[in-house]
């Protein structure tokens, strides 16, 4: 299964802040959304970085006071994984994997198209596997 087709599935919402975003206007997104990552984008709407919880428990840590009103540049991730919408499930379970992370933009380009996280990636594979052995079944019941 490809990207596109989760994101043809579970649609292709996206949650973004400007870069010129103070951090507490991007809690206030995440929160208010109950989402674990927001996508920072530059004036042209383009992909600048990615904020998430954790990006702010390690600034929170840096910095006890104040550092919600600084920019989200400052706590964001600049070098952002992302994959195209024709790459597989398995492309994006190792970048995960191999990289610590539970969310993967996706870009055509430069576009942003949608976001994925573990949550999809464990969903699908599960149906993946019920649907295998439901063939097995199948075909062992023909027999």
């Amino acid at each position: 299964m490809s990207v596109k087709a989760i994101l043809d599935a579970k649609g292709q919402q996206i949650y973004t802040v400007p870069e010129t975003a103070k951090l507490r206007e991007a809690i206030a997104l995440l929160n208010d959304k109950n989402i674990g990552v927001v996508l920072i984008t530059n004036s042209a709407g383009k992909l600048a970085g990615i904020l998430s919880e954790r990006d702010i428990v390690r600034r929170s840590l840096l910095q006890e006071t104040g550092f919600r009103d600084e920019l989200v540049t400052k706590s964001m991730t600049k070098n952002v994984l992302s994959v195209s919408p024709i790459a597989s499930i398995d492309d994006v379970m190792e970048i995960m994997t191999n990289s610590h992370i539970r969310h993967v933009p996706v870009l055509d380009g430069d576009e942003i198209k949608g976001l994925i996280s573990i949550g999809d990636v464990v969903k699908r594979k599960i149906a993946q596997a019920e649907n295998e052995a439901a063939a097995m079944r199948d075909y062992i019941a023909a027999g």
